[in-house]
């Protein structure tokens, strides 16, 4: 059976190795994952308990629309309902922007290296792919601008970037959005909001009525720590995203993550406990890499990506094998470094023994 020819060179991603897996390959009793940025804290008691009450409507298919969680979402942000689009993850509304406004007629615009999905999604549904060089793992978006033309449909910002950490600052970020032509969307994705400190961070959500080509991606899955339930949203001008919707699949997020959600929205004070703990966290990753003379980026997410000069799958496997899962540089575009989450104080400083003792 013939498939799309885009699909036949096209590998699936490969997220880290499973911590059973590792258990078993290694005859390992305990084995720390820091490779998918997920969050060393679990996720709010709140969560928690919005899933247990819910167990008895399993039967029920969820709400298509995602009404109450979009209420929710809504007063947090202080937006309009209509100016959101919930999906299975912040992923699933990747995939939602490229099937509306990609094919092979059209090109799109990303940093390079950046998270893989934009690309993966722009390639199946056969759309030309521009990629622009990071600049000391910043996006170099003036050089982005010099890639859109007639035929651009959607560049790709992610800020706080993934794998680098390094973040677009607000003025930069309003001189760019005022260049960009109207008809091209701009999608600003912000998986890692909730973790950033920086000052000079750019507040996106007050920007949407101004540029109606901006739209903000959003997720539960790093500091809200709901991963396994796979829920993310996007913010945008109300006549965008009733564009987009119809791309939308229904029932797309379930009972127990649209109410798990809720209850991750409305404990504020345990994200802020998380943000605090991460940031003194990445000091101590700092700390080690200024002590071993190692190249680091200065990161707003929950992970860090270490430059150790020398192959990142050697890296990788000698902590591997000591019951430590980070993330090999190799497959990320930085093939001498390890991106590493940032685990509890603990883990951190496991971690970092190892990698003294591997240098």
């Amino acid at each position: 059976m013939d498939v799309k020819k885009q699909l036949l060179n096209l590998k699936p991603y490969q997220p880290g190795k499973p911590i059973e897996e590792v258990k078993k390959e290694y005859n390992l009793s305990k084995v720390v994952k820091l490779a998918s940025n997920e969050n060393p804290y679990g996720c709010s008691a709140e969560a928690k308990q919005a899933i247990q009450d819910e167990l008895n409507l399993l039967a029920i298919y969820p709400d298509g629309y995602s009404a109450a969680l979009r209420t929710n979402v809504a007063k947090h942000l202080g937006v309009q309902e209509e100016e959101l689009i919930f999906g299975n993850g912040s992923d699933e509304v990747v995939q939602i922007i490229c099937r509306a406004l990609l094919d092979s007629s059209k090109n799109t615009v990303m940093a390079t290296p950046t998270f893989p999905q934009y690309k993966h999604n722009a390639i199946i549904e056969g759309a030309e792919i521009r990629e622009v060089p990071l600049v000391d793992g910043d996006h170099n978006l003036e050089a982005m601008l010099q890639q859109i033309d007639g035929k651009t449909t959607v560049v790709w910002v992610c800020t706080p970037n993934n794998p680098t950490g390094t973040y677009v600052k607000k003025d930069t970020l309003l001189e760019f959005l005022s260049k960009v032509p109207k008809e091209v969307l701009v999608v600003v994705d912000e998986a890692y909001y909730e973790y950033v400190v920086a000052e000079d961070y750019p507040q996106t959500v007050g920007l949407i009525e101004e540029f109606p080509n901006l739209m903000i991606l959003r997720t539960f899955s790093k500091a809200y720590g709901l991963a396994s339930l796979r829920i993310g949203y996007g913010i945008a001008n109300a006549e965008l995203i009733r564009k987009i919707e119809p791309a939308r699949e229904p029932f797309n997020t379930s009972r127990l993550a649209q109410v798990a959600a809720i209850g991750a929205l409305n404990d504020q004070e345990f994200v802020a406990e998380c943000r605090e703990k991460n940031k003194k966290g990445l000091q101590q990753y700092y700390h080690f890499c200024s002590e071993k003379g190692l190249h680091f980026y200065p990161s707003e997410g929950n992970f860090v990506l270490i430059d150790f000069q020398r192959d990142s799958d050697e890296v990788f496997n000698a902590l591997l094998e000591k019951g430590y899962i980070v993330r090999s540089g190799r497959a990320l575009g930085f093939p001498t470094s390890l991106r590493i989450t940032v685990g509890t104080e603990k883990e951190n400083a496991e971690i970092i023994e190892i990698l003294k003792d591997f240098i």
